[in-house]
């Protein structure tokens, strides 16, 4: 039997044992699909105005670009920090679910909001030479089973054909990031990273993943991390925006 028939005759059958649903609302949709088209356009976009630097949502009537009072009054290392979505509804209950829930097959959709954030004219044509995941302590990651930054970026590396390449470790274990104000976060993250031994970013344009973006404290470290040895720029994607 050719190899693409026996896999449509395997998925047919999958469809009949475990009927694909909706992973929000339990919706019937295609075996292939994690999301039905109600709930896919019920993702919320970020449209602008927000901040040039860190995406940062105004709600106010700006046509000029502009940075936000989070950026402007404290250094951060990379050049901008972009997302495609807010981290609201179904985008949080997907990156919940992902990332708390055990649930990595649901790196799929979030792999294709984070390919959308690379449309954002900040992130378009900058051939960049590496991407980089925002790593994980190793004790989290026995914790957690996975590198949910990780599996994003290695979807999203597959996907543009960008070199994926882990020179970034977390050296230094620290508590969860959620409870801290943007100062302490600052704090909470101080020699947090180290480039690998052996690794090289020397002259090169970092593509950095991480799946939420939040006060950009994180990755901003680690942009600091990467230009201190030697990286010439730090552009960051993630697959939303809190």
């Amino acid at each position: 039997m050719r190899a693409h028939v026996l896999r449509d005759t395997l998925r047919a059958a999958a469809s009949v044992l475990y009927p694909a649903v909706c992973v929000s609302c339990d919706g019937a949709i295609e075996f292939d699909e994690y999301l039905c088209a109600g709930c896919e356009a019920s993702a919320p976009r970020l449209t602008p105005p927000f901040c040039a630097r860190c995406s940062e949502p105004f709600g106010g009537a700006i046509s000029d670009t502009f940075t936000c009072a989070n950026c402007a009054h404290r250094e951060l290392h990379f050049e901008c920090a972009v997302a495609a979505y807010r981290s609201r509804g179904v985008v949080r209950k997907v990156l919940h679910d992902f990332k708390y829930g055990h649930q990595r097959h649901l790196r799929h959709p979030l792999a294709g909001w984070l390919c959308a954030a690379l449309e954002d004219p900040r992130l378009t044509d900058r051939n960049f030479d590496l991407v980089v995941a925002v790593p994980l302590h190793s004790a989290r990651q026995r914790e957690r089973g996975f590198n949910q930054a990780a599996l994003l970026a290695e979807l999203l590396a597959r996907e543009t054909g960008l070199r994926l390449h882990d020179v970034l470790e977390r050296i230094r274990y620290t508590t969860t990031q959620t409870a801290y104000d943007r100062a302490e976060r600052m704090r909470n993250l101080e020699g947090a990273f180290r480039l690998r031994r052996g690794a090289d970013v020397q002259g090169l344009r970092v593509l950095l993943i991480d799946d939420v973006l939040t006060t950009g404290s994180t990755l901003s470290e680690c942009a600091r991390v990467l230009k201190t040895a030697g990286a010439v720029s730090v552009h960051a994607a993630t697959a939303a925006r809190a």
